[in-house]
């Protein structure tokens, strides 16, 4: 894999006595969307104005698109779009001046600046709404033309603080799908913080689960669901048309199977803990041996299951260092 887009090294950073954010280590790569998983005060907005440049370190570095963000801040903001949980505008001006005053601001050239800024306007979805003053638009609007902000200047990366703050269900949605188009069309690099588990789910390819300044555990749903849940990372459950007898006679051929932990049944039901996603396996074994399956269900551990295993079972750091 070529080196990494963004690239924190014993990332630390403290307010008096205040630990902010302790240690930390973190890759995001190129055409990626990370999410950066924690609830409110875990020290996520501290690390990103670190990675911008906006507050020094105490300790470790932040390189962001080959650049030392402490030392080449002004090379970093060039190569990144930040947008931060509120976005503000003038509000007396329309949204396509708005967006030529930015366009001035990073100094783009005057003679292509307006055909870029309504190109730009009609990629977020705003090409009805340039003409109109901003006092007028939505929260979900502002976080669009916020997008356009930060897209005029053509980033390599894009860093959103909880862009989906207060927008209705629809407008989330729509916002995300944006930026999961975006990322894939443009390889344009996106790191997403967010407390909010189910909108970080829809659209990211990897999360950090972030916690008193610490990412605790990285990775896609899937890896993470198996370092946590262990052998029983995958379950799947068979419903078949009639009671099964005690003893089931296949119960032996199927626990000769590497990958199954666990095998119990009642009725007609029977469930699965495996090792890996054996679900279409399972499903051939049964039509071959004539059994009527009725449903199938595979667990899938989301983000809710994992969130809650760290905090609302009181899993505490230490007890994550002796498991994974």
């Amino acid at each position: 894999m070529k080196d990494p887009v963004i690239q924190l090294r014993s990332l630390t950073k403290r307010y008096g006595n205040h630990l902010a954010v302790d240690n930390l280590n973190l890759q995001v790569h190129k055409g990626e969307i990370f999410g950066l998983l924690g609830p409110n005060g875990a020290g996520k907005t501290t690390s990103i104005l670190m990675m911008l440049g906006l507050t020094e370190p105490t300790s470790g570095t932040a390189t962001v698109c080959g650049y030392n963000a402490t030392s080449d801040a002004i090379k970093v903001k060039k190569k990144v779009g930040y947008m931060p949980d509120s976005v503000g505008f003038y509000d007396h001006m329309t949204a396509l001046d708005n967006l030529l005053y930015i366009g001035r601001l990073n100094g783009l050239p005057e003679r292509q600046l307006k055909d870029k800024a309504v190109r730009v306007l009609d990629v977020v979805g705003l090409a009805e709404a340039g003409m109109k003053k901003t006092a007028t638009f939505s929260r979900g609007m502002k976080q669009r033309l916020g997008l356009a902000d930060l897209l005029i200047k053509d980033p390599e990366v894009i860093i959103l603080d909880e862009p989906t703050l207060g927008i209705d269900p629809t407008g989330v949605k729509d916002f995300l799908a944006l930026i999961r188009k975006l990322s894939r069309e443009q390889g344009l690099t996106v790191l997403l913080s967010s407390h909010h588990l189910h909108h970080v789910q829809q659209v990211c390819d990897r999360v950090g689960i972030f916690v008193e300044g610490r990412v605790l555990a990285e990775g896609n749903q899937a890896s993470l669901a198996q370092q946590l849940f262990g052998k029983n990372g995958y379950m799947t459950s068979i419903v078949v048309e009639n009671d099964l007898p005690h003893p089931w006679p296949l119960e032996a051929i199927l626990k000769a199977w590497e990958a199954i932990d666990d095998i119990s049944y009642q009725g007609n039901t029977i469930e699965f803990r495996c090792s890996r996603n054996i679900t279409p396996a399972l499903v051939r074994f049964f039509v071959e041996n004539d059994c009527n399956i009725i449903s199938v269900n595979q667990k899938n551990y989301e983000l809710d299951d994992i969130y809650q295993k760290y905090f609302e079972t009181g899993t505490s750091k230490r007890d994550y260092k002796k498991t994974v």
